[in-house]
């Protein structure tokens, strides 16, 4: 196992409902997935409009104990040009976040994608076999990269099908279509990391 690390920075606005549930359920994901290689990514998640120290909305936690992902020991922040810069991947809620945290972190750019965009583009993404990194961090740049590179290919769509609608005053429900919608996006980078 390396020591290198990938890192995944989810923002949304207030950091209570959507972002959150994306870290903790991104984290049980790799806990799950690579095993010994867990340690390899890392998520955490901050927010736009964030107030420090805030906890995760009621339904976010419900729904994270539902799929046995540990909501213990959150507390919300606020985003911030290093943590961006610091990132190998941004995921953001919606586009709206994703322009914040671009002008915020110009350098950020071919990094940061919303969520739902970053899965789709992952899916196109075309890898090259013969230089594929033996670490799991490695193959998640080099997923990155390529997702990067599939933005000029692959057909814009709308905002609706780009953004993670924002459950904050919905009932339960709503967090449940988010949490599924986040698993989608975070399944194709999870297939790419745990490639040997």
């Amino acid at each position: 196992m390396t020591t290198d690390r990938f890192t995944i920075l989810f923002v949304c606005r207030a950091n209570i409902c959507r972002s959150p549930l994306a870290e903790r359920l991104t984290r049980y994901a790799v806990q799950t997935r690579l095993g010994a290689d867990r340690a390899d990514v890392v998520a955490y998640s901050a927010g736009t409009e964030a107030l420090t120290g805030q906890p995760m909305h009621p339904h976010t936690e419900q729904v994270l104990r539902e799929r046995q992902a540990d909501p213990d020991g959150f507390a919300s922040r606020q985003v911030d040009a290093a943590m961006l810069t610091r990132a190998d991947l941004v995921l953001t809620a919606s586009r709206r976040h994703r322009a914040y945290c671009v002008a915020l972190a110009p350098a950020a750019l071919t990094r940061t994608f919303t969520v739902r965009q970053f899965g789709r583009l992952a899916q196109a993404a075309v890898l090259p076999p013969a230089t594929s990194p033996a670490d799991a961090a490695g193959r998640a740049r080099s997923l990155v990269a390529a997702a990067a590179t599939a933005r000029s290919r692959v057909q814009p769509v709308s905002a609706e099908q780009d953004d993670l609608a924002d459950p904050v005053l919905r009932p339960v429900e709503d967090f449940r279509v988010c949490a599924s919608q986040i698993d989608q996006a975070v399944e194709v980078l999870l297939d790419v990391i745990t490639k040997s």
